[in-house]
């Protein structure tokens, strides 16, 4: 239980002023590029977010829930966060040039941002997904059924960890 509290994190606060950030450089893909992703198919991270996608409508439609629409601007803030924290090993909420997911969120284009799942270690989607659905705040978020739309990121460091995170928007 300390290991999962440890690894997860909930974002609690809005600032009160958005502060517009540029866009970090475009990571290049874990097989070396766009081509090579085209000629060998999807990576590791890419499966676990579909993964992560499918397994999230799959536990909200259990609780009568409508399913959310992956929203393209929510994934771009969601891989930004996943990219950061595997990159820095920096994990939280707080992101590139100290960035909230709300700043993310709307850096990306989505201004309807309502909350961030992350979390670190878990070697597969069913794990982090076992791991948020059992802390109360991450369930939360996954299970508002206000929420309409949502976005993931799954990025593995150079130690092979892997770093997730959930973006969930209104619209």
């Amino acid at each position: 239980m300390f290991a999962s509290v440890r690894r997860i994190a909930l974002a609690a606060a809005v600032p009160a002023a958005f502060v517009a950030l540029p866009a970090p450089a475009p990571a290049l893909a874990e097989t070396g590029g766009p081509a090579a992703v085209a000629a060998a198919g999807p990576t590791i991270s890419e499966i676990m977010m579909d993964e992560v996608i499918v397994r999230t409508n799959e536990e909200r439609a259990l609780y009568g829930c409508p399913e959310l629409t992956v929203d393209d601007e929510l994934m771009v803030a969601a891989v930004r966060q996943a990219h950061y924290m595997a990159t820095t090993g920096n994990f939280g909420h707080i992101g590139w040039r100290g960035s909230t997911f709300e700043m993310r969120s709307r850096a990306a284009g989505y201004m309807d941002v309502a909350g961030e799942n992350v979390g670190w270690g878990y070697t597969g989607s069913a794990e982090v997904m076992e791991a948020w659905m059992a802390s109360p705040d991450h369930r939360e978020n996954i299970l508002n059924c206000e929420a309409k739309s949502f976005g993931a990121g799954v990025r593995r460091a150079d130690d092979g960890t892997f770093y997730w995170a959930q973006v969930f928007g209104w619209r």
